[in-house]
């Protein structure tokens, strides 16, 4: 069951560069250091899939060149992952349906609050048209055929959903896994991990918290993502990682 993950976005809340930041890693020429805010684009059988859609959401299907758009499940309702979602309204336009939104209903309360003329009883002409569709513990399979199995982890003390698509399992904004949870992922073959900085955060894998945790659970490739300027540049964080660990870099293509 072969398909692709597009990185859409490997920076952190703020973004890489920060703005009025003035440190080497913002000022970079480098383009692999240029993170819009974390997200993925999941490609199978004709079919594309957002894992959430952030306040770059606009710009990275345009850098992407994204023509359809068959869903966005979203892993927790900080707006970093969700302030985007009124721009699904161009896809409503285009392929005359519905957006379907796969969501825990806590995620659903903030679209409802957040977005609340999207779910008015009176509709103003030209909002957004979405499907919710609930989201729990229990695996699912994707309109394409693709199974998607959620994956509850910690960002501090918020629930947050990872996901694992067949044999790659996506997980930003944690630190904390339970091991019930770490069995869910075990096999397989790519993990995409958050990785904040050095230093120890109250809410994210450090680096060195992620390296530990790619090696426990042993995928043969892993990738590092919702990097922050306080990490350091691409080819400098490349530069310490294991052989079968790299860095995201926007616009990057995974095949599995």
């Amino acid at each position: 069951m072969s398909f692709q993950v597009t990185i859409l976005g490997s920076g952190t809340s703020s973004g890489v560069p920060m703005i009025a930041c003035e440190c080497e890693v913002c000022q970079s020429n480098n383009q692999k250091d240029k993170r819009l805010r974390s997200s993925i684009l999941v490609s199978h059988n004709g079919h594309n899939f957002c894992v959430d859609s952030g306040p770059d959401f606009r710009q990275q299907m345009l850098n992407n060149q994204v023509k359809r758009l068959d869903g966005i499940l979203y892993t927790h309702e900080h707006k970093d992952h969700t302030a985007g979602m009124d721009d699904v309204r161009a896809f409503n336009f285009i392929q005359q349906k519905d957006m379907p939104l796969y969501c825990s209903e806590r995620v659903e309360r903030a679209l409802r609050m957040e977005f609340s003329y999207v779910f008015s009883d009176d509709k103003y002409p030209g909002i957004p048209n979405v499907d919710l569709k609930r989201l729990d513990e229990n695996p699912f399979t994707l309109p394409s055929g693709l199974e998607v199995i959620p994956i509850q982890v910690l960002h501090h003390r918020l629930p947050v959903y990872g996901f694992r698509f067949g044999d790659l399992t996506y997980i930003t904004d944690a630190n904390y896994i339970s091991e019930s949870e770490k069995e869910k992922i075990k096999g397989s073959k790519v993990l995409i991990l958050n990785a904040l900085r050095k230093t120890p955060h109250i809410s994210h894998f450090t680096f060195q918290e992620a390296l530990n945790l790619i090696e426990e659970l042993q995928p043969e490739r892993a990738f590092l993502t919702h990097i922050s300027h306080m990490l350091g540049k691409h080819d400098e964080i490349l530069s310490w990682c294991p052989p079968h660990v790299q860095p995201c870099f926007d616009g990057m293509v995974i095949t599995v």
